[in-house]
């Protein structure tokens, strides 16, 4: 057995988790010295009709009562001895214990305080007529930093989404020969990713063929590939509520042509001059910026751009026209996991989609994504301003229209020194060239 099943045999470490929060309130909470609850309501599915000493710590997990008329329906819910089997928690109960067990250690403590996330709902409002000590302002920003950094269950768990990633991207290079449109392809990723466990996407699978791939999140997945160059595929399993977001462009004849394989390189480079900066504490804009300047050079040497150096291209953003988005995102329990402090106010165009922004912390995972897109409705706004189309040569643009986009995403974890990089997906002009010629 692999070191990453044997993590994933143990239980969840909800408690862990609990008490990284725990630590987080009490170095900026002004009742520190004090006992405290920590009280997090879970969110209802909504279903579609017909269809120096520390002090103890307890994790307590209130689930859903049982249901007879749910039973019926959708047979027997998570029980407490389950969940007391599945997770890291001290205790678990039935919701309809909750508002009994809340009055009851407010009671004991007149003391106590209470962290609650935002408005809670009627089970803790049995509260409301006693003198109890409540925050709703601090559990918010202490989970969201608190789930930046990563324990080793959550690497795991992050690992096995990729592994099954990286079938389904292969299942679909494979399918490339035959298919017709791209929700074909889209069935192949799908298919492949329910047949080895992951019934849900991470998030809504991208397959943007030709200048389809040009839109940043595409949402169609249904055009016809005949007389398309490539086929640009966003799409990751989630494992256990943990995603993978993994990203390769795909020539759909089998190889790519001369300009989709300059533009394709390119982009590899930006991601592995980024990717041999990256390290703890390093400032994410130190790597996007990196990843422009590769860009403006390599865009100057295909002559793209023109009529001026690096320096001026980099100081007048030309680059945006082309690169537009952030060079990636925290990856976790949310595609765009938490923490990231974006300043989407920013007026600098190079910045203003940086879903991170400062110093990366060891134990983060992140996506490091750049990419290059011709994309008409960003583009022709800087060829009809006067101050910006003398920069871009439209004769030679002209030519890469029809390879409408290239984006390359890895899910990176975050060391001391460096990097992991934890997807495996099939990269790179040769290695994809092969597998679709019918190699390994």
């Amino acid at each position: 057995m692999d070191q990453q099943s044997k993590i994933l045999e143990g239980k969840y470490p909800a408690k862990a988790h609990c008490a990284k929060v725990a630590s987080y309130l009490q170095t900026r909470s002004a009742n520190a010295a004090g006992n405290a609850v920590i009280y997090l309501e879970g969110q209802k599915t909504v279903l579609i009709e017909d269809n120096d000493e520390p002090r103890p710590f307890r994790l307590t997990l209130f689930i859903p009562d049982l249901n007879p008329d749910s039973v019926i329906w959708s047979g027997l819910p998570l029980v407490p001895p389950e969940a007391l089997e599945r997770y890291d928690i001290d205790a678990c109960f039935p919701n309809s214990q909750l508002p009994a067990r809340l009055s009851s250690l407010a009671q004991k403590d007149s003391d106590i305080r209470f962290y609650v996330k935002d408005i809670p709902r009627d089970a803790f409002l049995s509260l409301a007529q006693t003198t109890v000590s409540t925050d709703t302002k601090l559990l918010h920003p202490a989970i969201d930093e608190c789930r930046v950094t990563k324990d080793s269950y959550e690497i795991a768990l992050l690992r096995k989404a990729n592994a099954i990633s990286t079938i389904a991207h292969t299942a679909v290079l494979h399918a490339i020969p035959t298919a017709r449109n791209e929700q074909e392809l889209e069935a192949a990723f799908v298919a492949a990713c329910i047949s080895n466990g992951a019934k849900h996407q991470a998030y809504h699978p991208i397959f943007g063929s030709g200048q389809n791939a040009a839109t940043l999140h595409y949402q169609h997945n249904d055009q016809p590939l005949s007389a398309r160059k490539n086929i640009l595929v966003d799409a990751g399993a989630e494992w256990d509520c943990y995603c993978s977001d993994v990203t390769r462009t795909m020539p759909l004849s089998g190889s790519f042509d001369p300009d989709s394989r300059a533009i394709y390189s390119l982009v590899q480079q930006m991601q592995s001059t980024a990717l041999a900066l990256l390290k703890a504490k390093v400032t994410w804009e130190t790597l996007h910026i990196r990843a422009h300047e590769v860009a403006v050079q390599g865009l100057l040497d295909l002559g793209i751009l023109k009529s001026g150096t690096a320096e001026e291209l980099m100081k007048e953003r030309i680059s945006v026209a082309f690169f537009p988005h952030g060079l990636g995102h925290y990856l976790g329990l949310d595609t765009h996991d938490t923490g990231g402090n974006p300043d989407y106010g920013d007026r600098d165009t190079m910045f203003r989609f940086l879903r991170i922004r400062g110093e990366i912390s060891e134990g983060a995972v992140v996506t490091v994504e750049p990419g290059v897109y011709f994309c008409r409705f960003i583009v022709e706004p800087y060829l009809k301003d006067e101050r910006t189309r003398r920069f871009i040569d439209e004769g030679v643009l002209e030519r890469f229209w029809e390879v409408g986009g290239v984006r390359i995403e890895d899910d990176v974890l975050v060391t001391k020194d460096g990097y992991e990089n934890l997807t495996t997906a099939p990269k790179g002009i040769e290695e994809m060239e092969k597998m679709m010629a019918g190699g390994c």
